[in-house]
């Protein structure tokens, strides 16, 4: 079955432009079983089922491969990370990534901490707290080439979150539905105001599952002005 598995995830990888490593391969799978066994005890995902993990969550995650920077050691944050995707799925695939994981759940977090250990995944950190808080603060404002979000939130919201993270001239990927670009339009006004601009918008067909997905690439093109992001719970009430 690993076998078989390992195969699965190799196949669809190549699919979306991440072809894997066997040491990649065999990490991944390692973080599928952790997964599995922290179902046990939380809900970290939706299933159990391997195969499912395999394509709707580390295939999935590792769809974003390509729209990465290709310079090295580039710092990443991964917002609302839950059980670590697409985050720790892109650190295993680019161990030169310095990744940030934020999650507002002690739970998750101390599952994610045991995991990057498990996994020995240096230069990977834990923020437990709200996009909101850690967007003011100065030591993550402005300090980040890519941030990363996956099933969090709609988009005028999510980028009110993550734009204030980017240094200028960076990256936000947001892993969409097919009502993304629904999204994108109603985000207009919000992006205008945080300083962000769409860059790229990919359509995918998900491999083993073929179910559409949209990554929408913004590029942040000026700072995003000190009042954003407002206080916790804001964004997400009074979207912009």
């Amino acid at each position: 079955m690993d076998d078989e598995l390992k195969n699965l995830l190799r196949e669809g990888a190549a699919e979306v432009g991440a072809p894997l490593e066997e040491e990649q391969a065999e990490k991944l799978l390692l973080y599928l079983e952790k997964i599995r066994e922290g179902n046990e005890v939380m809900n970290l995902t939706s299933t159990s089922e391997p195969r499912e993990l395999i394509f709707k969550h580390l295939v999935d995650s590792l769809s974003c491969v390509p729209l990465l920077p290709r310079t090295s050691a580039i710092h990443l944050i991964d917002v609302g990370s839950g059980a670590g995707f697409p985050g720790l799925v892109l650190k295993i695939y680019r161990p030169d990534i310095r990744l940030a994981l934020l999650d507002s759940s002690r739970k998750r977090c101390s599952f994610l901490e045991d995991l990057v250990a498990g996994l020995n995944l240096g230069k990977t950190e834990l923020l437990r707290g709200r996009a909101e808080a850690y967007g003011q603060e100065a030591q993550h404002r402005e300090q980040y080439e890519v941030a990363v979000s996956r099933a969090v939130a709609s988009l005028r919201i999510l980028a009110e979150y993550c734009l204030p993270f980017l240094k200028v001239g960076g990256l936000f990927i947001c892993q969409k539905g097919p009502k993304g670009r629904e999204e994108i339009r109603e985000a207009r006004e919000a992006l205008g105001v945080l300083g962000g601009e769409v860059a790229e918008v990919r359509e995918i067909v998900l491999p083993g599952a073929g179910e559409k997905r949209l990554l929408i690439s913004l590029r942040k093109s000026r700072p995003t002005p000190i009042k954003y992001p407002r206080r916790s719970g804001v964004p997400k009430k009074r979207p912009l």
